[in-house]
């Protein structure tokens, strides 16, 4: 069958190569005449394709496609996918029909039906281009999420990684610390076990040394007792040679006492001696070594006129001796009006003074030295007698002991020394007992 003189229309090149290109891709063999009159696309053969040379690469557009390694997608890409695929194979569908159509506008040659056929291929090629760039700008922006996403890891691995060491220098840290507060608890523990050696030791030598300073005080108190004694004897006498009522005197003093022996009257002097003593003075702690070192304690007041030591006796005397008492003793007031400027006599019923103020001065700093909570109690008349904190002067004078019977109808007539309690030791106060009538 021959040709028509007609000049055949030339395809444009671009389609031309477009098709080439499609025909090398779908490697299709010829087709064969169709009839006109009832297409068939059952007609067309088969693509050959290899599959060893698919399973190394595959070729489109001149490009080598290596395969990668399978990510398993999610079900919303995969099913994005698949619907992207649909429409490939749709287009591809519509191309491979279009370009049948082409084929049989050639035979017999139909230069319109050639021109409608190449516009609709070119159509289904501009979508496959079309469902190209989409293709690779999906993958551009999965590539750009990916590379977002593993900044993303990465940073946040850098992070933990940072955190990690931060948590490693510190557990290092602290294991440093723990090693040293356990050698430090160790120390510790062994200074402990030495300290408490230590107060042990210094425990028992504190209450050696108690004992040893209670047993001082109690000297002391003897001393300060015994002085004011001596001192009362002089001013008895003088009392006496003065013309001086002692048993009227001595019921001044202790009013209602009732006495076991008419001689027993010295004491109320005593007890009125030691209560002017201790009127009014607080135990407080203060230095007694600079009054101790002097025997005469004249020259500790010659030596600081304006101690506390000098005041107490200025004080004392003045309170102790009378002025009717002084006048009568040596007709004048000379003495006293002397004291009173601030001096200190050396006549002899002063230094007797003077050393019985001495003792006593002793005895009140000597008591808060020995025991910061060192007390003084005093004794009232008309109570029981109590050899617990009790001393009988008559008991220490004939060196007899009351038996507890005796003891029972004995009462305190009046107090001569009040008593100290140093720690759990109690210095008993000296009293004037006597039977009560009534017993």
């Amino acid at each position: 069958m021959e040709c028509p003189n007609t000049k055949p229309v030339k395809p444009n090149s671009n389609i031309s190569e477009m098709v080439c290109k499609f025909a090398k891709v779908c490697k299709l063999k010829s087709i064969g005449v169709l009839s006109s009159e009832a297409p068939n696309l059952h007609h067309l053969h088969k693509p050959i394709c290899n599959e060893a040379s698919l399973s190394e690469e595959i070729r489109c557009y001149d490009q080598k496609v290596h395969p990668h390694p399978i990510e398993v997608p999610t079900k919303g890409d995969l099913f994005a996918g698949l619907e992207f695929l649909k429409k490939i194979f749709d287009v591809v569908s519509a191309l491979k029909l279009a370009y049948l159509q082409l084929q049989q506008a050639h035979i017999p040659y139909d230069p319109l039906k050639i021109t409608a056929a190449d516009d609709r291929v070119v159509a289904e090629l501009g979508k496959l281009c079309r469902f190209k760039r989409e293709y690779k700008e999906m993958q551009c922006k999965k590539a750009q999420f990916n590379a977002e996403r593993s900044n993303l890891l990465l940073a946040e691995v850098l992070a933990r990684e940072a955190l990690l060491g931060k948590l490693k220098s510190r557990k290092s840290a602290r294991d440093s610390e723990i090693l040293r507060l356990r050698q430090e608890l160790t120390d510790l523990e062994t200074r402990n076990k030495n300290m408490t050696e230590k107060i042990k030791h210094v425990r028992l030598e504190k209450r050696k040394a108690s004992v040893s300073s209670v047993t001082k005080f109690q000297d002391v108190f003897k001393a300060a007792s015994k002085s004011i004694h001596d001192f009362a004897k002089p001013m008895i006498s003088l009392m006496k040679a003065s013309g001086w009522d002692l048993d009227k005197a001595a019921n001044f003093i202790e009013n209602a006492a009732v006495y076991s022996k008419r001689c027993d009257k010295k004491y109320a002097f005593e007890a009125y001696i030691a209560r002017r003593m201790f009127h009014g003075t607080a135990l407080a702690s203060y230095y007694v070594s600079d009054i101790v070192k002097f025997d005469d304690p004249i020259d500790a007041l010659m030596e600081n006129p304006d101690s506390e030591f000098a005041k107490f006796c200025q004080a004392k005397y003045l309170l102790v001796v009378h002025p009717n008492m002084e006048e009568s003793f040596f007709g004048n007031l000379d003495q006293r009006r002397f004291v009173i400027s601030g001096k200190h006599p050396r006549t002899e019923f002063y230094q007797l003074f003077a050393k019985m103020a001495k003792w006593v001065w002793v005895l009140l700093g000597s008591a808060v030295s020995t025991d910061p909570d060192a007390t003084l109690f005093s004794v009232s008349r008309g109570i029981m007698f109590s050899s617990l904190y009790m001393e009988s002067v008559e008991e220490e004078k004939e060196g007899a002991i009351l038996s507890d019977e005796e003891r029972a109808t004995h009462k305190v007539q009046f107090m001569i020394m009040p008593g100290f309690k140093i720690g759990q030791i109690v210095v008993k106060s000296r009293v004037y007992v006597s039977q009560h009538p009534s017993s």
